[in-house]
């Protein structure tokens, strides 16, 4: 089993940054056995796939929507994933979730296929 657990959302202005936080525990876990990703979903709508790493692939990936303004990172010795948020605008409020996937190239690449979720961090971004 793996938990998640994300931290550093909270409030900030048109224009400004936040860094997301997830822990990352559990028995067997590491980076290299699992694809990271990051979500957010406002009230209403669909979960959103925003960007995810895989250690095993050497690769990471973003949605078009956040390209550019977002970036993954990883300190393996903390088992602890990052999201650098940058040029926030109010479109992006929403609850953030972390999410660990066993299938690496789906989840990677078309961010489908999660097995592990945290609880989700509140962003809003006030214009």
């Amino acid at each position: 089993q793996v938990q998640l657990v994300e931290s550093g959302g909270g409030l900030v202005q048109a224009g400004g940054s936040l860094r997301l936080s997830c822990a990352a525990s559990g028995r067997t876990f590491s980076f290299s056995s699992y694809t990271m990703g990051w979500f957010r979903q406002a009230p209403g709508k669909e979960r959103e796939f925003l960007s995810a790493f895989s250690w095993a692939l050497g690769r990471s990936n973003y949605a078009d929507s956040v390209k550019g303004r977002f970036t993954i990172s990883r300190d393996s010795a903390e088992n602890t994933l990052y999201l650098q948020m940058n040029s926030l605008r109010p479109e992006d409020t929403a609850v953030y979730y972390c999410a660990a996937s066993k299938q690496m190239l789906s989840a990677l690449v078309s961010g489908v296929h999660y097995d592990y979720w945290g609880q989700g961090t509140q962003v809003t971004v006030s214009s």
